[in-house]
């Protein structure tokens, strides 16, 4: 083989993808298999392998095609596709670029459902600690429901057979379609945001699991969840069951079951208020009866009859007590003479002339004592100082000349301790206790003399 042309890896990958992509076989193909390593990107793009027992593919579904989808995709999840197959040049891979997703062997709508009710359950909107009281009497109920459909007119009529007194504000939403889950969860809001009811109906007709979606959407959910406004669940038929079932503070089987328990039945309050009426009759002739015999027996009291004997016993009292003030009076009075007397006599005590006389005999005798402790200091310290001229006098050098000795210094005047520090010949100074010789070394003799 002459001159090969060699080509470049991008060169290779390049030819190998436009070969793919001009297969029509490969244009449009339908896989099945399990999901594994599976990823959605922050964009809305997802990325997994899909495989069977022998082998396995690298495929991505892109975010334009995974936002229709009402299932969230798992690992270990078995999958219908439908994709192209093409290579991704930067690592010269093969892999399916999916277009739909289906779940294999169950319903994607179901799937979604049960999803959904797995995530919301785990966060706690089903919590039965978190419904609300459903009002006793409302004056005004909201329904949220298709303004035309069968399900308002259940509702109106039966609310209006039930409980006549109470108003009825229809807040008109989609109910079925694409866009319906928007439209409830905007009418809840909506109702939140007027504070416009006292309890609030959600719900519609009966239909199919795809024509009763909007009530399984996460945001109607949240919102019938965050609604300060009660909110009762009437979809569908009574075997229907939604996620807004699970969420609402009450479900009612259906429509015309959700009117009967937000309002109470005129004929039941009309007889509340009559066996009411007839218990406050009751009541009060009870009453009556009482205060009619304490009144006979209080005027036959013997202190009605003798009111005097009332206020005499008082007066008593009032003698008594009057007789106890006065010896109270008294004897805090004499307490308090007695304390101004012991008062008065420590004022005497205290007087500035009494405390001059007592502080002048004070004054004279610590003179007394400090003119006695200071002839001891003296006459002790001149015996101290007499002591120490002595010592003095006996340790002075002078002294010790006067008894016959003197002291030798060298001419340089360095003073002389020992025979060693004197040579033959070397002239000295003798200082002596009247004077000072001038000497001559003509000899020495080292040693102790006896």
């Amino acid at each position: 083989m002459q001159n090969p042309q060699y080509l470049t890896v991008k060169a290779l990958t390049k030819y190998i993808k436009r070969k793919f992509d001009a297969d029509p076989h490969l244009e449009q193909v339908f896989v099945k298999g399990e999901i594994s390593n599976f990823k959605k990107h922050s964009s809305g793009h997802m990325y997994f392998t899909l495989k069977d027992e022998d082998t396995r593919v690298m495929a991505v579904m892109f975010a334009r095609y995974s936002a229709g989808m009402k299932f969230v995709p798992e690992n270990g999840m078995h999958v219908l596709i439908r994709g192209s197959v093409s290579v991704y040049e930067m690592s010269g891979q093969y892999q399916i670029y999916v277009n739909e997703m289906l779940p294999d062997g169950i319903g994607e709508l179901f799937l979604a459902f049960e999803q959904l009710k797995e995530k919301l359950g785990k966060e706690g909107l089903f919590s039965q600690e978190t419904k609300k009281p459903i009002p006793i009497y409302p004056n005004v109920i909201g329904i949220i429901t298709s303004p035309t459909g069968a399900a308002i007119r259940d509702i109106i009529t039966t609310i209006k057979r039930r409980y006549p007194m109470g108003q009825i504000l229809v807040i008109p939403a989609l109910v079925q379609g694409k866009n319906a889950s928007k439209t409830i969860a905007k009418a809840i809001e909506k109702a939140n945001a007027g504070n416009v009811a006292d309890v609030l109906i959600v719900g519609r007709g009966g239909g199919s699991m795809e024509e009763l979606w909007a009530f399984n959407e996460e945001v109607v959910a949240r919102a019938i969840y965050e609604s300060k406004i009660p909110v009762i669940s009437a979809v569908g038929h009574e075997t229907d069951v939604t996620i807004a079932d699970f969420v609402a503070d009450l479900r009612a089987a259906t429509p015309t079951a959700a009117a009967e328990l937000a309002v109470p039945h005129i004929e039941d309050l009309m007889e509340q208020l009559m066996q009411r009426k007839a218990r406050l009759y009751q009541g009060m002739g009870a009453i009556i009866k009482t205060r009619r015999n304490q009144l006979n027996y209080m005027e036959q009291s013997y202190i009605l009859r003798n009111p005097h004997k009332l206020y005499e016993q008082k007066w008593q009292q009032l003698d008594r007590m009057k007789e106890t003030l006065i010896a109270a009076q008294n004897h805090i009075i004499f307490k308090k003479n007695s304390h101004y007397g012991e008062l008065r006599n420590r004022l005497a005590r205290s007087h500035p002339s009494a405390l001059f006389e007592m502080n002048k005999e004070r004054a004279a005798r610590a003179e007394t004592r400090l003119q006695q402790e200071i002839r001891t200091i003296i006459k002790t310290k001149v015996s101290e100082f007499m002591g120490k001229t002595a010592t003095l006098d006996a340790l002075n050098p002078l002294s010790i000349l006067r008894r016959g000795f003197n002291v030798a210094h060298t001419e340089d005047g360095k003073l002389i301790k020992s025979v060693s520090q004197g040579s033959v010949g070397d002239k000295l100074t003798l200082t002596l206790a009247d004077g000072r010789l001038y000497c001559k070394i003509e000899n020495k003799e080292e040693g102790a003399q006896k």
